[in-house]
Parts: C-alpha cells; structure tokens; sequence
C-alpha cells in the first residue's frame, strides 16, 4: 500500500467515524419536581427513532413509586415505552414497560436515591426515526 493509499484510507476512515459520531442519538434527561402537597407530577415530551429521555427523581426505599405513560401523537406506530431504573444502575431496570399491558408499572423501591425513568421507542417507530409525543405521570407514595 502506497503513502498515498494509507492518507487516503486514513481520512476516509477518520470521515467515517466523525459520521457514525454525529449520527448518535443525543440523549436528554430531565429532574422531576412534585408541586408542594402533590405526590405526583405529569410531564410532557416526545422521543424519537433511537434516542430516550431519562425523568430523574429522589425516593426512598419503601415508597411506592407508580408510572403511567399515554401516548398523544406520533408520526409511525406509537411504539413509546419506559424503565424504571434504580441509583447507580448500569442501563438495568427494576421494571421493564415494553412487557407491562397498559403502559402502566408500579414497583415498591427497594433502594433509596436518584431513580431514573427512561422513555424509549421500539420496533419501527425506533428503527425508521419515528416520533411520539407522550405523557407521563409519576406518583411517589
């Protein structure tokens, strides 16, 4: 291979990669905040093809926490759903939506911290870049 092919193949290699890097999905989180006296909050958001969107919220264990996601718009099949993550987990869920009927989950937390709720497409919605608006609502008890 020449010097010349070597360059070549570098910058066409080091194209590639700033590619795959710009075509990853932007994450975004969000902390979620309970009016004073209310022991749940209602959110709002919409997710597309492979990113998510993480609710952040602090519980202690014990308490019940309770979610439940409604679909309100989308461009594909309304593929949304969500995880609920407890502190520290690496992408592990305590609760998997995509395998609740109703997009409807509660769990009784068995750790007390920063518990995540992660909302994500599947299936074509995810794989074409699909969009879902959706709802979301947390009770904490």
């Amino acid at each position: 291979m020449t010097k010349t092919t070597r360059r070549r193949l570098a910058a066409l290699m080091a194209a590639g990669l700033a590619f795959a890097a710009g075509a990853a999905s932007a994450q975004q989180s969000a902390t979620v905040r309970f009016e004073p006296g209310s022991d749940t909050a209602t959110l709002s958001g919409a997710v597309k093809g492979n990113a998510y969107f993480d609710y952040v919220l602090g519980a202690r264990a014990g308490q019940t926490m309770s979610v439940l996601l409604t679909i309100d718009g989308t461009n594909g099949h309304g593929s949304a759903y969500f995880n609920i993550l407890p502190p520290g987990s690496d992408n592990v869920a305590i609760f998997n939506g995509s395998t609740a009927p109703d997009r409807f989950g509660e769990v009784v937390l068995s750790q007390s911290g920063d518990h995540t709720i992660r909302v994500y497409l599947m299936g074509n919605d995810k794989d074409a870049g699909k969009t879902v608006g959706y709802t979301l609502s947390v009770t904490i008890q």
